[in-house]
């Protein structure tokens, strides 16, 4: 019996066939609206001066700057061939050569953060709006939401994890074959059970990865600032510098079980590099998701130190 599981093949990251309607953009919009709406269910429980436009506005401009930022990043950090630094126009261009809607493709969270932090404070400053309150406020449902983005991901067939002989490694369609005249290759399907003609190209179970982070940075993480953390808090800063602790730390982790970035690879690399990157060889090889998270970790800490001294001297 097969020691692996196959990609759903009733998944389909189409909604209706011919129409340019996909699960991820709908899951985008239902995490956006889940995190709208704890926002909003905070805001009246703890009877904020905050009118119904001002809530609207506010996540108008985060998530507008959210889009921008996380598909700048996508395109300027993740993309190795330049492409997009000589046609800087595709960037946001939702078509293919041929015309067709495609929509963006690729975004990167770090860069959605940074932009939902850019486009926030802009609207609080102008309306004078205490911003790291609000961002509270915010970050509080953010993990909540974000789980059903990695869902998206899982939809798409997209962002798989590493190769794995683990019994719930899954096979994407998607995924990249490997010809069985590696070595590596058939030890890997001699250990899962995959059958294999000399030479052939197969597919390997891989990590799913986005279910990994739907429910560790997602559910699991959405609890503990939920149930724990938002009932305890001590001063404003509290929530986001624990979510950047708590997001940085649990991504930091997964990223061992995701395969590193095409054509990016390990930005710092303290052992042997492993061929394919599919592969997992040493935890001293980081990736560009690990490098970011680390920064977040140093910055969610940080935050947490100055508004501690910040609260205890009034």
């Amino acid at each position: 019996m097969p020691a692996y599981l196959q990609y759903p093949e009733w998944i389909s990251p189409v909604i209706i066939p011919g129409l340019p309607f996909h699960w991820y953009g709908v899951m985008y919009l239902v995490a956006f609206g889940i995190t709208y709406v704890l926002f909003r269910f905070q805001v009246k429980r703890e009877s904020l001066e905050i009118s119904d436009d001002d809530i609207v506005n506010i996540f108008f401009w985060t998530i507008l700057g959210l889009l921008l930022g996380a598909r700048l990043f996508a395109a300027l950090v993740y993309d190795p061939t330049g492409y997009y630094l000589q046609k800087p126009w595709k960037i946001f261009w939702p078509f293919d050569e041929q015309m067709n809607l495609v929509g963006l493709q690729g975004m990167s969270y770090h860069g959605g953060l940074i932009g939902a932090v850019i486009g926030g404070f802009t609207y609080c400053r102008i309306k004078k709006f205490n911003f790291l309150r609000i961002t509270d406020l915010v970050v509080a449902g953010i993990p909540l939401g974000y789980t059903f983005g990695r869902l998206g991901n899982f939809i798409n067939g997209e962002l798989w994890g590493r190769v794995t002989t683990s019994p719930i490694g899954m096979i994407f369609p998607n995924a990249p074959a490997y010809s069985t005249r590696h070595e590596w290759v058939q030890r890997v399907a001699d250990q899962v059970g995959i059958s294999y003609e000399s030479g052939e190209l197969i597919q390997l179970p891989r990590h799913p990865s986005q279910l990994y982070e739907a429910f560790f940075e997602g559910i699991v993480l959405w609890l503990v600032l939920w149930c724990v953390f938002r009932p305890r808090k001590k001063y404003n800063g509290w929530i986001l510098g624990t979510y950047l602790i708590g997001y940085g730390l649990v991504r930091f982790i997964i990223e061992y079980f995701r395969e590193p970035d095409i054509g990016i690879g390990y930005p710092i690399q303290l052992a042997a590099e492993s061929y394919p990157q599919a592969l997992f060889v040493s935890p001293l090889n980081f990736t560009t998701g690990q490098i970011l998270c680390f920064i977040m970790i140093v910055g969610g800490a940080l935050l947490l130190w100055v508004q501690k001294r910040r609260s205890s001297r009034t």
